[in-house]
């Protein structure tokens, strides 16, 4: 039997419902982070329609939908705010949260993890190995 379109898997990104769902899905998430007063900071002086923006864009690209982000890497726009392993790991957990609120797979929770974890070292501070 021949792959084809109407008989190949569907992506996380068609299963949870495309781009409405991840639009809600940021909504929801940065809601959760500016409201959590160890990680608004980082948020104080950015544009935050563009954050969405470019978070929705990248959350496609790790649940399988069209790849459209032309943004800076991980790495480059991380590093100079020394984020804290701590802070990763709360961010991750908000993420977490939001998904399992919204009622998202859990097969697609654990991949979206696997995907944090994978990254982490292009996100937290280099200096920073123990988590202080």
């Amino acid at each position: 039997m021949t792959v084809t379109e109407e008989t190949a898997p569907a992506s996380h990104y068609e299963r949870i419902g495309g781009a409405s769902s991840v639009k809600a899905a940021v909504e929801l998430f940065y809601e959760r982070v500016l409201a959590d007063p160890e990680l608004a900071g980082y948020f104080a002086d950015v544009d935050m329609a563009g954050q969405r923006r470019h978070l929705a864009l990248m959350l496609t690209v790790v649940l399988g939908g069209p790849n459209e982000y032309t943004g800076r890497d991980l790495a480059s726009a991380h590093q100079p705010l020394n984020i804290p392993v701590a802070h990763y790991v709360k961010v991750g957990e908000h993420l977490t949260a939001t998904l399992v609120q919204l009622g998202v797979p859990g097969d697609i929770i654990t991949d979206v993890q696997a995907v944090l974890a994978q990254v982490q070292d292009q996100v937290v501070a280099s200096g920073d190995p123990a988590g202080a």
